[in-house]
């Protein structure tokens, strides 16, 4: 089985005291099987911009982050995806952020298990498949 990290999962592994449980799973992974979304490095990069440590944490992406990870392009065949997604959510009264839906749609279009620790954010969205995790202390 393969996996679409999510921004906070992603996150969750520069946090002072993780969930020891989800980072030895991160760990057991092999590589092949690990994945993102440019949508989630652009998130990253955001908030590393946001942060009074920018270059702490650009440094920490393109170093730490990005050779461990396969990225994937957000494309035509995600921007359908993310279109089905969003008119069913929007009939059934579900509002979700555009960049989850994107996030969403890359998994789904790629057949991967969307890693999170937002649940409510992903659960009502049919066709994606949901592993989550509880974040840990800050």
């Amino acid at each position: 089985m393969s996996f679409l990290f999510d921004t906070n999962a992603i996150s969750e592994t520069f946090r002072r005291r993780p969930n020891e449980e989800f980072v030895s799973w991160l760990d057991s992974l092999p590589p092949e099987h690990q994945f993102t979304s440019i949508v989630v490095v652009g998130e990253l990069f955001a908030g590393a911009y946001h942060s009074s440590a920018t270059e702490k944490w650009l440094t920490r992406i393109e170093a730490d982050v990005l050779p461990r990870l396969i990225v994937l392009d957000y494309d035509l065949r995600c921007a359908r995806e993310f279109g089905r997604i969003k008119a069913e959510l929007q009939a059934k009264g579900h509002p979700v952020a555009d960049l989850d839906i994107q996030i969403a749609a890359t998994a789904v279009r790629h057949r991967l298990t969307l890693v999170t620790a937002n649940k409510r954010h992903f659960e009502p969205i049919d066709g994606l498949t949901l592993t989550t995790f509880e974040a840990g202390a800050t």
